[in-house]
């Protein structure tokens, strides 16, 4: 008799509907908060550029751009090619460098003060700058350099004595490590004359008044190299956030997020070296980016909130704020100390947070 084989019965289908639902939801939100922090950084930069002292309609603003000076306006090519423009692009490529890289630290170490104003890496960048200029006399291009070696060396030092804690440990002894470094500063500072006590003062406190097409050339073509590469390695973001020891049984290698932090690193060395270190706004940009996506990380995001936060305090601090012309950091410094304390305040700093 032949035997019949009977086939096993087919797994009930699961309806997937719900899970892509799920998915869909972030993505989108995401997506309305790139798009609406791009819009809102448009009119920042409009605003920035157009209004003033000296306003422009963006007809003018077209017609400058492509090479037609305005006759009943002396000056209005000066004045828009080599002031207000490249003030603006210079705070939109600072704001990127910083968002991105504070958003990094902030996220890869899981603790929101983990930035690099409070674990003084821009104070690393900041000594080196201000030694480069008092004591070496370098250039404005090797003082950049400079700026972005302390940064590097700083962060090495701080992760070497912290160790693998990401938590207190870690910030105290940035915050240690910063006292130190302004100490040095006040001194160098002491000894400079007065032509280097004004370089060394926009340093201190972040302007983006030095802008220049040279500067963010360079910058720019940093960015154009670092900004691709710090997205490919945070591709796997979501994963290093567990801990190293998640991620590396989920097959993320450690290598991964230390490569990350480096690339974090320079990016806020960029910055400095491009405007000083401005303060907070590293510390700020991933906070409230993460706030608009509902507690979600988006680098994109921070870059983004970055650049509208330079942009906006630059205008405020040149135009809003009485009849005297701030530097940036002096606005975003009095923004960011309140959202700094409210953080102690209400015990959000540590790895629950």
């Amino acid at each position: 008799m032949a035997t019949i084989l009977e086939h096993p019965a087919s797994p009930p289908e699961v309806d997937t509907r719900p899970v892509r639902a799920a998915r869909r939801g972030p993505a989108r939100r995401t997506t309305y908060v790139v798009v609406g922090l791009s819009a809102l950084l448009l009119f920042a930069f409009a605003a920035r550029v157009l209004l003033g002292d000296f306003t422009y309609t963006v007809s003018d603003f077209f017609r400058i751009l492509f090479g037609d000076e305005l006759a009943s306006v002396p000056g209005a090519r000066y004045i828009l090619m080599e002031e207000k423009l490249p003030r603006a692009v210079l705070a939109v490529l600072v704001g990127v460098s910083f968002g991105l890289g504070g958003a990094i630290f902030q996220t890869t170490l899981r603790n929101p003060l983990a930035s690099p104003d409070i674990i003084g890496v821009s104070f690393g960048a900041s000594a080196c700058a201000v030694i480069a200029i008092v004591v070496v006399g370098l250039s404005d291009s090797w003082v950049a350099l400079s700026a972005v070696g302390g940064a590097i060396v700083v962060s090495v030092i701080v992760r070497l004595v912290a160790g693998q804690d990401n938590g207190y440990r870690l910030v105290l002894v940035g915050i240690g490590l910063a006292a130190a470094l302004q100490s040095v500063v006040q001194y160098v500072f002491t000894r400079a004359d007065e032509y280097d006590m004004q370089k060394v003062l926009l340093w201190l406190v972040g302007s983006v008044s030095r802008a220049n097409w040279e500067m963010i050339r360079v910058i720019a073509l940093v960015l154009v190299v670092l900004v691709p590469l710090t997205a490919w390695l945070a591709s796997s973001l979501r994963i290093t956030e567990l801990g190293s020891d998640t991620a590396a049984g989920l097959g993320v290698p450690a290598i991964r997020g230390d490569l990350l932090l480096l690339l974090a690193v320079v990016l806020v060395a960029v910055g400095v070296a491009g405007a000083g270190p401005v303060a907070f706004v590293s510390f700020l940009a991933g906070p409230i980016a993460r706030a608009l996506n509902r507690g979600r990380t988006t680098l994109l995001g921070a870059a983004l909130v970055g650049a509208v936060i330079v942009l906006a305090a630059d205008y405020v601090a040149d135009y809003l704020i009485l009849d005297i012309n701030f530097p940036v950091g002096v606005v975003t410094g009095a923004f960011g100390a309140p959202f700094l304390l409210w953080l102690l305040a209400t015990g959000r700093t540590g790895r629950r947070a």
